[in-house]
């Protein structure tokens, strides 16, 4: 049996439900007819005794996805953003349902993974990493904060590693990514279909498991590891001025190149991010920092910056932003604050 839902193609394959996100020409970057197509389904699998489980993967040989399509979202936003709230909404609640499957859910992380497809794999049951791998939160470099449930996977990495990564909206390889909680396996790229096919003979969890761990190898080496010492020390500071001042003194080369990264991306949403994250430490469960998020993200949607920033990275490519405010001075608690504060109509409500 096989369906294909334009963007999205959809097949049972032995007894693994098979998601193919299909858009390899945009990086598999999500529409909104694809976050409804793939949740649809999920949720009519759960109650499929032929679906035993299901496997995330994306067309082509570049990514799984890179996130949500930031030209619809850059149109949307300067018409109001009535469609990427709907777009955020659905999109929060199928990352709470990946996170809740009650079958076991293999995301397939090879190539690039960010943003958006972030939310579709790693909150998954099985999560594999390739060579190939990059994945990241780059949400501040377009004046966005990490959203899909990102913010309590960074907000749970070892240390400050996950506040290093948001604030300079830094990638990982493979073993980052397995470091920072963001991966469970590595899997070379060129075993990966011997591995569909051992999960399509697959008669249940524990079969998923041990097909996976057939196939699993020992993952390159994670870089951050090595930094730990200088990212743990300055990131834990209380702002993120004082965050940068550690870091431009720490006498460390990546230290300083880490401080222009933060200070070149929105000032607004670092500054948000940092005050998100460390909220979400705090919060008892993934639904509860998604509720967060939507809120961050309904408030983004009303200022200046997330358009801007998709402009200079997406639109015009000339990677340079006018943020507004412009400096991390210029941002007040209480700036930060809007984002954070429950407001009607920008409640999603899944705790």
């Amino acid at each position: 049996m096989s369906t294909e839902v334009a963007e999205v193609q959809i097949s049972l394959d032995g007894g693994v439900g098979r998601i193919v996100l299909n858009r390899p020409r945009a990086l598999n970057s999500l529409t909104h007819g694809m976050i409804t197509a793939v949740h649809a389904t999920l949720a009519e699998w759960t109650t499929n005794d032929r679906v035993r489980a299901a496997v995330l993967t994306g067309a082509g040989d570049r990514g799984l996805c890179a996130g949500a399509d930031l030209r619809a979202l850059h149109d949307d936003a300067k018409a109001g953003g009535a469609g990427t709230r709907a777009f955020f909404r659905d999109e929060y609640r199928l990352n709470a349902l990946i996170a809740r499957y009650p079958k076991p859910y293999v995301a397939v992380m090879d190539g690039i993974t960010m943003g958006g497809g972030v939310g579709l794999s790693a909150h998954g049951a099985v999560r594999i990493v390739t060579e190939r791998s990059t994945v990241a939160m780059p949400e501040t470099r377009i004046g966005l904060v990490p959203d899909v449930g990102g913010s309590r996977l960074l907000a749970l990495a070892p240390g400050e590693l996950g506040t290093h990564l948001a604030l300079t909206s830094a990638a990982m390889g493979p073993g980052d990514a397995l470091l920072c909680g963001f991966a469970d396996h590595f899997v070379p790229s060129a075993r990966i279909p011997a591995l569909l096919d051992a999960l399509a003979e697959s008669p249940g969890p524990a079969a998923v498991v041990a097909a996976v761990a057939a196939h699993t190898e020992p993952a390159p080496g994670a870089t951050l590891a090595e930094q730990r010492g200088w990212i743990d020390a300055c990131y834990a500071a209380d702002t993120v001025e004082e965050i940068v001042e550690r870091l431009l003194n720490s006498g460390v080369a990546e230290a300083k190149e880490a401080a222009e990264l933060v200070l070149g991306n929105s000032p607004t949403a670092v500054k948000v991010t940092l005050a998100a994250l460390r909220r979400a430490r705090t919060l008892p469960s993934l639904e509860a920092v998604l509720d967060q998020e939507y809120r961050v993200s309904c408030a983004a949607l009303t200022g200046y910056d997330l358009v801007e920033g998709i402009r200079a990275q997406v639109i015009d490519k000339d990677r340079t932003p006018h943020w507004s405010p412009a400096a991390l001075a210029e941002v007040g608690e209480a700036d930060v604050a809007r984002f954070l504060a429950p407001r009607a109509g920008d409640e999603l409500g899944l705790a």
